[in-house]
C-alpha cells in the first residue's frame, strides 16, 4: 500500500525529500500535502507539487496521511507534533534538539502512547545511532560527541557575539558541556547531538564539543561512547547542503532512506 506522507517544511531538506518521493527513491510514497510558515514564499515550489501545499494547519491535517515528516526547526516540533501523533499519523522528526525541553518530549511521548503511534528520529547527519542505542541496552558509561562545521555555518547563531566568523584563522571552541544545552544554544546546528543523546545516554550526561574551525571545508562529527560492550569510534565529514550550511547532505538522504524503509521488504540497520 502506498504510503502517504504530510511534509512539514519546504526548505532545503524538504525539497530534496519531495523531489526524491517524486522521483521514485523513497519506496512506494508520495506526498499527500506539505505544511509551510508562508505560502507565498513558496510559490515556485508549490507549482511543481502534485498536492497541496498551505500554511492553514486545519488544511494540511485533514489530508489523508499515516506519516508527518518534520523539517522545518524547532518551532514546528512544538506547534505540530502533539497535534500530529493524536491525529493518527506516525512523527518522523529531524529537529530533534526540540526536546532539550524535558516538558515537551513528555507532552509528545504521552501522546505518542496514547494515540499508538510512533516518534521516529532519522540518523541525520551522523551514523551510529543504532550502535549506540544497542549498546546502551548492555549499559553505557560515557558518550562525546565533537562537531566542527566552517565559520560560515554559525551565521546566524549566538556565536556571531562570540568570536569574529568572518576573520577566523584557527579553529574555535562555541561550546563544551552537556548537549542538552548545545541543542538550546545552536538549534539548527547540533540536532544530531540530541539524537545521540537519545539514543544513548541522555543529553545532561553526553558531552558536547562544538567548534567553528576554519580548517575544514565539511561538517564534521566525531563520536565516542564507551561502556560494557567496548568502544565506538565514528568519524563523519559531511558534505554542506546547498541550500544551507548549517545542514549536512546526508540529513535529506537519511530521509529519504527512513521512508523508503516503511514499506521496504528488507531493511538494513535497525
Amino acid at each position: 500500500m502506498t504510503l502517504r506522507i504530510g511534509l512539514i517544511g519546504l526548505g532545503a531538506i524538504g525539497r530534496t525529500v519531495a523531489e526524491a518521493i517524486q522521483e521514485g527513491h523513497a519506496g512506494d510514497s508520495l506526498v499527500a500535502a506539505v505544511l509551510v510558515r508562508d505560502r507565498a514564499k513558496h510559490q515556485q515550489d508549490a507549482s511543481s507539487l502534485p498536492c497541496p501545499v498551505t500554511s492553514n494547519p486545519a488544511y494540511f491535517f485533514k489530508e489523508e496521511m499515516s506519516l508527518v515528516v518534520e523539517a522545518a526547526g524547532h518551532e514546528a516540533v512544538r506547534r505540530y507534533a502533539v497535534d500530529t501523533l493524536i491525529s493518527g499519523r506516525d512523527l518522523l522528526t529531524l529537529s530533534v534538539g526540540a526536546f532539550a525541553d524535558e516538558s515537551l518530549l513528555a507532552k509528545v511521548k504521552e501522546a505518542a502512547a496514547a494515540s499508538g503511534r510512533q516518534i521516529l528520529v532519522p540518523s541525520g547527519a551522523i551514523g551510529g545511532l543504532d550502535a549506540v542505542a544497542a549498546a546502551a541496552v548492555g549499559g553505557l558509561d560515557e558518550v562525546t560527541i565533537t562537531t566542527r562545521k566552517p565559520p560560515r555555518a554559525w551565521r546566524g547563531t549566538v556565536a556571531e557575539g562570540l568570536v569574529d566568523l568572518e576573520g577566523l584563522k584557527e579553529p574555535v571552541c562555541l561550546y563544551e558541556g552537556p548537549a542538552r544545552q548545545a541543542a538550546l544554544l545552536y538549534p539548527q546546528n547540533v540536532n544530531v547531538q540530541a539524537a545521540l543523546s537519545l539514543a544513548g545516554i541522555g543529553m545532561d550526561r553526553t558531552r558536547s564539543r562544538i567548534f567553528a574551525d576554519p580548517t575544514v571545508s565539511h561538517n564534521t562529527h566525531e563520536i565516542v561512547a564507551r561502556g560494557s560492550f567496548g568502544e565506538i569510534r565514528i568519524s563523519i565529514g559531511n558534505v554542506p547542503s546547498a541550500g544551507s550550511a548549517k545542514t549536512g547532505r546526508l540529513t535529506a538522504m537519511s530521509v529519504i532512506k527512513a521512508i523508503r524503509n516503511r514499506t521496504a521488504p528488507l531493511v538494513i540497520g535497525l
